[in-house]
């Protein structure tokens, strides 16, 4: 992966946190619910026959394919990496990273010094379209 980031400078030189390419996205996909059934951690034994969703499998396989970076952000535990890496694999997900320890509960709100997307899963996975939505944003004193 390091082979797709651009180095970026500040305005004094400094070397920042580089970024990816152009056109490059870094996807990070809930794997519980959202590309396979839902499985709670007290359930593992289910996590090796989870059934698959078809069109999560299309899409990301597709992303991947087409140069995207595929990450794998589960709230699934280390102790769940075993099954869900052989998982991933007898069901043909292509990816790049697996991300463990999500925090449980949903209703995330996720604070970073980069662009994030945050996209819900309504139950199909199709191609992103562009919509205006409101956000919640920090106040910067201008409004």
């Amino acid at each position: 992966m390091a082979k797709e980031l651009k180095k970026i400078t500040d305005n004094e030189g400094k070397t920042l946190s580089p970024i990816l390419q152009e056109g490059v996205k870094n996807y990070l996909i809930d794997i519980d619910g959202t590309i396979c059934d839902d499985i709670p951690n007290e359930e593992p034994e289910r996590m090796l026959t989870a059934k698959a969703y078809s069109d999560a499998l299309a899409t990301l396989n597709r992303w991947y394919d087409e140069g995207h970076i595929i990450c794998f952000f589960t709230s699934r535990t280390e102790e769940h990496r075993e099954y869900t890496e052989r998982w991933l694999k007898e069901n043909g997900f292509k990816y790049h990273s697996i991300l463990m320890g999500k925090p449980r509960g949903g209703n995330y709100h996720w604070i970073d010094n980069h662009l994030v997307k945050a996209t819900r899963y309504r139950g199909k996975f199709t191609d992103l379209i562009e919509k205006e939505v409101t956000i919640e944003v920090f106040d910067d004193g201008k409004h």
